[in-house]
């Protein structure tokens, strides 16, 4: 090859690099997927925003990190399909740690803790929540999460219904078309004891705890192979729990620590 053509050849693969600014910008621009369907954990705002705690949890976690951060709204069917396929680099939307999902994606520490409670109108008179008592009974959870698993699991002789969101579960229950649902404890203690439409209804029986469907609690769903960003966000979670960050902004939403659900 004459010089001339090697310092074409030269000057293309250079130019094919990213540089080292375009890298660290890269680096530093992290993609949060949401679902927004979900309050108070992450919705829209009246004017069309993403907001709730889960969404300040993502903007404190990226300030810490000094990295500029953009939030996607997502269906929860897809949410993890659309995180494998790369449309967002992190999901932040309530995610439990199973191990299940790990199979698909990796989770950093838990940033929640959580179980799953029955719900049920004010009126009922059920008290005895087994399988065998709720047999031909209606019971909601939405589609894709580990309560629809329990549901599946263990009340094959139920009638269960399954719903693209927790606000559309909530609305059947409001129009007495359910007898009970399941659902994660946090957000139905907001929904009965904070809104008028959640004055339909009350929380019921024990709480479910059962590891294969609560998990290791609360975390960040990132793709297998991102381990990087995965400490970073790690330590960054740790950083905003010490310096009473974390506090600020559960304070915000929620009356009890739901860090450690007390």
């Amino acid at each position: 090859m004459n010089k001339k053509l090697r310092s074409l050849a030269l000057t293309v693969s250079l130019l094919a690099l990213p540089t080292v600014d375009a890298q660290a910008a890269q680096r530093d621009s992290i993609r949060i997927g949401t679902e927004g369907a979900y309050p108070p954990f992450n919705y829209f705002t009246a004017n069309g925003e993403l907001s709730g705690f889960d969404v300040d949890i993502g903007k404190a976690l990226c300030a810490k990190l000094e990295a500029e951060c953009s939030f996607v709204a997502q269906d929860w069917d897809g949410i993890i399909p659309a995180l494998v396929a790369g449309k967002y680099d992190v999901v932040i939307a309530s995610m439990f740690i199973t191990d299940e999902r790990r199979q698909q994606v990796d989770f950093t520490l838990p940033y929640q803790k959580s179980a799953m409670t029955f719900v049920v109108p004010k009126g009922s008179t059920l008290t005895d929540f087994s399988p065998q008592a709720l047999a031909g009974k209606s019971l909601g959870a939405q589609s894709s999460t580990t309560q629809a698993e329990f549901l599946a699991r263990h009340y094959p002789g139920s009638d269960v219904r399954l719903y693209p969101s927790q606000e559309a579960l909530n609305l059947d229950m409001l129009s007495g078309r359910l007898d009970a649902q399941v659902a994660d404890i946090v957000p139905m203690l907001e929904w009965t004891g904070k809104t008028d439409d959640g004055a339909c209804c009350r929380l019921a029986g024990e709480l479910i705890t059962d590891p294969r469907f609560v998990g290791e609690g609360v975390g960040m769903a990132l793709r297998q192979d991102d381990d990087e960003l995965r400490e970073r966000l790690n330590r960054a979670l740790t950083e905003i729990v010490a310096d009473g960050t974390y506090k600020a902004i559960n304070d915000k939403y929620f009356d009890i620590n739901i860090l450690t659900l007390e």
